[in-house]
């Protein structure tokens, strides 16, 4: 009897993942078609301001409704999701990056190399992200690319710390004995042998990044330190409609919401089913 009600929450539990990581494969590629259609078919500047239109609810004209000034919501919270997304991969490719090469330079080399590179990594994680973000950002013009540097500078500290330990792993491994015998130098270990292992491992973390990296975005945005408050920006939306939803027109703030939501969530799914591959132990836990 405990073997068959076993058996079927390892079922349930088997078609609840597969539920889950269609759902968000889905929502990812409507996402990248849509801000990959959308912007050739409407281009942004030919969303004019119409004072006359402004704060109108949801309808088939509008089906998100209108903003403070007239502009069509629909779009402009696609037009914003498309700088979140670019924010949030290009900061996830290059914090992936300066992580990797740290963890990589730590546990290749060890001894007092990988002693400054970790006290670096904690005096970075003692910094509050948002704090950290913010002290950048202030030192440049609102734009794309001193938010990406944001992020990046404060994003790279949990791959460095992977990479590390999966090498230290990787270092005790018989192969890598195998071939310091061998006469390969500690260089071409690393590249050839090691390199390789946790490459997989950095890929992960740069997918998992992305959400936290389009949130960081669009909280700077709201804080009025991201993008200028007059290009499509989900943070900016969001800052901007505070005082619509004060007066109870809710569509300025919900929409614009959502779409920092959902599109995270659906990368976070699927991010989360690939390191369920990785690391079968965690899979046969979730499911037991």
């Amino acid at each position: 009897m405990a073997d068959l009600t076993w058996r079927a929450a390892a079922a349930h539990g088997s078609r609840t993942r597969a539920l889950r990581v269609r759902t968000s494969a889905l929502v990812v590629v409507a996402v990248v078609l849509t801000v990959l259609v959308v912007p050739l078919a409407v281009p942004l500047d030919e969303q004019a301001v119409d004072l006359g239109a402004k704060l109108l609810p949801p309808s088939p004209a509008h089906p998100f409704g209108t903003d403070e000034v007239g502009r069509d919501l629909l779009l402009r919270c696609v037009y914003g999701l498309r700088v979140s997304l670019l924010v949030g991969v290009v900061a996830a490719l290059a914090a992936t990056v300066i992580g990797t090469a740290a963890g990589a330079l730590a546990g290749a080399l060890g001894g007092w190399v990988d002693r400054a590179v970790m006290r670096i990594v904690d005096l970075f994680s003692s910094v509050p992200h948002l704090l950290l973000g913010i002290f950048v950002v202030a030192m440049f013009r609102p734009g794309i690319w001193p938010v990406v540097a944001s992020v990046a500078l404060t994003h790279w500290l949990s791959t460095a710390r992977i990479v590390r330990a999966e090498l230290l792993s990787l270092r005790t491994r018989p192969y890598t004995d195998a071939a310091v015998s061998g006469g390969s130098s500690r260089w071409r270990v690393t590249v050839r042998h090691l390199l390789p292992g946790v490459l997989p491992r950095a890929a992960l973390a740069a997918v998992l990044m992305i959400p936290h990296a389009i949130w960081h975005e669009s909280a700077l945005s709201f804080l009025g330190l991201g993008l200028p408050t007059h290009e499509a920006s989900l943070g900016n939306m969001v800052n901007s409609a505070r005082g619509s939803l004060l007066a109870g027109d809710w569509w300025p703030t919900l929409f614009p919401g959502l779409f920092i939501i959902v599109p995270t969530l659906a990368v976070a799914g699927l991010a989360g089913a690939w390191r369920e591959r990785l690391d079968p132990r965690r899979r046969s836990e979730l499911t037991l």
